[in-house]
């Protein structure tokens, strides 16, 4: 892991304009993700699922009665038990889509706060554009994302570990930055290529993180106009499918988009989700402008509800923990700004995500089927 490059779009993704650039789930050194021992309570299980012809790795975290132990993750150690016995919760899978280039364990925060509230989180691995394999993210990826959700549906549907515990007829869906533009997807948004494209050519100055990526930033000098030449030139190479892209999935019942990619969108095709849609946003991303994404939406969903609005919050507020050993582009665009106190924040968010899937995944006159004690809490250290 240590020292590889991958190409990078996004969040952790790749850039049209670059050959190669680090992502987030390839830095350097290790940090350690311990969820702490508490006498008598539950652990947080681990298991991957092989990929087969119908789909690729799915990981999967849920509450088990054995015991934990470290395993090793990218640049993390968790403190799980891996493939340990699951134990009955409140019968409801929520899927979680990472960011382009993204692993689990930037995830694994909230994946722990919702398994302590007796879910089954399930995370898919996007083909060619995730920490291990970046070669096709972009529009290729956001095209098949949303069919890699149902997959994962399924493929912890057919786990007979799994099965018994779940009722699949409401599961919940959270994405975050290019996982949020699978989530609009899934809430009956529909996007295309060209669209953009438009967007870029009528926004590359305000929003040139978002057309661009990693590949490079205006500085305010004299090569900025070059910048932006040379990347609605590629932009318009590549964005050129004027096909209109949907896919949905019945049994998706509740949706949380996370500072989402959403400039491509048909605003009137989210005027009305299919679902219950939740948003959380961050006023001080820089990768992807609220004004541009998140508010357009918002602004056009009179049922979306804004589950939280993080004025003091960037691009990076909703990946916990962060990654190790940031720098350059990247570090700026996903490190906390000055004044954003993560050890608050962070939780409180979770926990309205968490209380948003719990009010329209699980009926008041059912009680959920938990009577274990809660997973074990998260704690970052450094190692």
């Amino acid at each position: 892991m240590k020292g590889q490059r991958a190409r990078g779009w996004f969040v952790q993704g790749r850039n049209w304009l670059s050959a190669a650039h680090p992502t987030i789930g390839r830095l350097a050194t290790l940090a350690v993700l311990a969820l702490t021992a508490v006498s008598g309570q539950a652990s947080t299980g681990l298991v991957e699922i092989a990929h087969t012809a119908d789909h690729g790795i799915v990981t999967v975290f849920y509450a088990s009665s054995a015991t934990s132990r470290q395993v090793e993750r990218g640049p993390f150690l968790l403190d799980v038990a891996w493939q340990g016995d699951p134990v009955p919760g409140n019968g409801r899978l929520v899927v979680i889509s990472p960011g382009s280039g993204g692993s689990p364990w930037i995830y694994a925060d909230l994946a722990r706060a919702l398994v302590e509230a007796g879910f089954i989180v399930a995370m898919p691995e996007h083909v060619g554009d995730n920490d291990k394999d970046g070669h096709a993210p972009g529009p290729d990826s956001w095209k098949r994302r949303p069919t890699e959700v149902s997959k994962a549906i399924d493929a912890v549907g057919q786990d007979a570990r799994f099965a018994p515990l779940l009722n699949l007829e409401k599961v919940g869906m959270y994405g975050m930055s290019a996982g949020g533009h699978t989530a609009l997807t899934l809430a009956g948004g529909r996007w295309s290529p060209v669209q953009f494209r438009q967007h870029c050519e009528a926004h590359i100055a305000e929003d040139f993180q978002t057309c661009v990526g990693l590949a490079t930033r205006l500085t305010g000098g004299i090569l900025d106009g070059l910048k932006k030449r040379i990347a609605l030139w590629i932009i318009a190479a590549k964005f050129t499918d004027t096909e209109w892209q949907s896919h949905t999935d019945p049994r998706i019942a509740a949706i949380v988009a996370g500072v989402p990619l959403a400039a491509d969108f048909e605003m009137a095709s989210l005027t009305t989700p299919l679902v219950p849609l939740g948003f959380v946003t961050a006023r001080q991303d820089k990768w992807l402008i609220p004004k541009f994404h998140s508010d357009r939406v918002l602004q056009a969903c009179a049922s979306c509800e804004r589950l939280e609005d993080i004025d003091s919050g960037g691009h990076g507020a909703l990946l916990s923990p962060l990654p190790p050993n940031r720098s350059g582009l990247i570090a700026d665009l996903i490190d906390d700004p000055p004044g954003f106190d993560r050890a608050r924040v962070v939780p409180e968010v979770n926990q309205k995500i968490v209380a948003f899937f719990q009010r329209h995944l699980i009926s008041p006159h059912t009680p959920a089927t938990s009577d274990t004690p809660s997973p074990r809490r998260a704690a970052l250290v450094s190692r």
